[in-house]
């Protein structure tokens, strides 16, 4: 293996509601394909085990705690995988709710970022309040979960602490009128981000049509240092993209 480079994934998938174990299951099929490419860690999009719909209804029905049973469960299903995953959960934490992206290590929770910008219909969630950064093979990373980009202070944070690399789950599976009008303001937002503070910046997001109302577009992509898209996965495919990040 080429040294002095760490292999990210980003996995634009398919929208998955309430159904952990079919999440689980794309999990594994992605990690299929990346594993034979030497890939050291896969970002899947926001809210992505239970499924990004928030209603009452839903977020209280799926939300879990990392330490219940049903999570354990999960998160043990994918102990065999080798890359480490960066996944979007519904986050049940005493009597909070949060919108969180939870790093796993052959199946054990390293950390978890609690998204901290909400957006008006995310009031069924509590805001988390702190940047936690990771480490892989060398090389630092943080988490901001989609609306996080459009505020300076998100990313900035995770500069500071020496992090080299930005990880953005995020689900903008839209209204149709507001998709149209969103899918290349996405990536515009999070160029001003990495300009700022110097990071790579790895985004990861579901596509496809929700019924005959809504459709998800992506973006998927990889960005430089100097806001430029390196890779991407086309608008309206699932698939993924792997770059390799200098440490």
């Amino acid at each position: 293996m080429t040294r002095g480079v760490v292999r990210i994934g980003a996995c634009q998938t398919p929208e998955i509601l309430g159904d952990v174990a079919a999440a689980v299951d794309c999990i594994r099929g992605f990690c299929a394909q990346a594993e034979p490419e030497g890939a050291d860690l896969l970002l899947f999009p926001e809210c992505f085990l239970q499924g990004y719909l928030v209603t009452e209804a839903h977020v209280r029905r799926h939300a879990l705690g990392l330490g219940s049973a049903r999570f354990r469960s999960a998160a043990a299903s994918l102990a065999d995988v080798m890359p480490v995953l960066v996944v979007g959960v519904i986050e049940r934490a005493g009597n909070r709710l949060y919108n969180s992206a939870v790093v796993l290590d052959h199946g054990q929770v390293v950390g978890v970022y609690r998204k901290t910008h909400l957006m008006l219909g995310e009031r069924i969630f509590a805001a988390g309040d702190e940047y936690p950064v990771f480490e892989i093979r060398g090389l630092r990373y943080g988490i901001n979960i989609c609306y996080d980009a459009q505020f300076e202070d998100a990313a900035a944070r995770i500069a500071r602490q020496g992090a080299r690399v930005l990880l953005m789950p995020a689900q903008n599976m839209m209204k149709r009128e507001a998709a149209e009008a969103w899918k290349h303001r996405h990536n515009r937002i999070r160029a001003e981000r990495v300009r700022e503070t110097g990071m790579w910046l790895v985004s990861a997001d579901v596509t496809g049509e929700r019924g005959d109302t809504h459709v998800g577009y992506g973006p998927t992509a990889v960005m430089s240092p100097s806001g430029v898209v390196v890779a991407h996965v086309p608008l309206m495919e699932s698939g993924m993209v792997i770059a390799q990040i200098p440490v």
